[in-house]
């Protein structure tokens, strides 16, 4: 049985941000999931990741960043977006393993505060590699400050590059775009195999 509270505003040093939290019966792990540059907490991808990691005894946290709280499209600075989510991670309280995650922007979020924020691992949904047709504007090195473990979902044809398994980084590629919506059961199925693997 899980249980979904009404969302909670969290003061950040940038404005409020929300977290829905939806409960396990009896968590074994937090993990909060970040939203997409433009997008919010209800993605398909993001709802599919709720759900397998909820199956898994994983609670989750959806976390919207304080500009999308504010009513704004147009992402705030990598750095705002940073400590705003270290301080909803602040906010949880430090009573389970947590897991940090998103998708495209959230996902570049929780790789970058990983290691500050004290996540046990990383999952990407539709990393952004570089930005459409510039694969010289790498992000790649965010992808590699985590030191624990990370699941790069990716879809095969992704105008944002496709990360390559390296180390640490699992890398499970689906068909479709940035979207992910292509193949839900393959996410599914990658996010179920890997979960326990963090976990044990």
């Amino acid at each position: 049985m899980t249980t979904i509270a009404a969302p909670v505003e969290i003061d950040t040093p940038h404005g409020p941000a929300r977290v829905t939290r939806h409960e396990a019966a009896e968590p074994r792990a937090l993990m909060l999931l970040g939203h997409g540059a433009g997008g919010g907490i209800a993605a398909p991808d993001l709802l599919a990741a709720t759900k397998v990691a909820l199956e898994a005894g994983v609670s989750v946290g959806l976390v919207e960043q304080p500009y999308r709280v504010a009513g704004r499209r147009a992402p705030a600075p990598a750095a705002q977006l940073d400590a705003a989510w270290l301080a909803i991670v602040a906010a949880q309280g430090n009573d389970l393993p947590l897991l940090f995650g998103g998708r495209s922007s959230g996902a570049r979020v929780a790789c970058r505060t990983a290691t500050e924020g004290g996540a046990i691992g990383v999952l990407c949904l539709a990393f952004p590699e570089h930005p459409p047709g510039r694969p010289e504007k790498t992000r790649l090195p965010e992808l590699l400050e985590p030191t624990v473990p990370i699941l790069v979902v990716q879809g095969a044809n992704d105008p944002f590059g496709v990360p390559a398994p390296v180390g640490n980084r699992a890398v499970v590629v689906l068909r479709g775009d940035h979207s992910l919506k292509s193949d839900m059961p393959g996410l599914r199925a990658a996010v179920a195999a890997w979960l326990p693997l963090v976990l044990e």
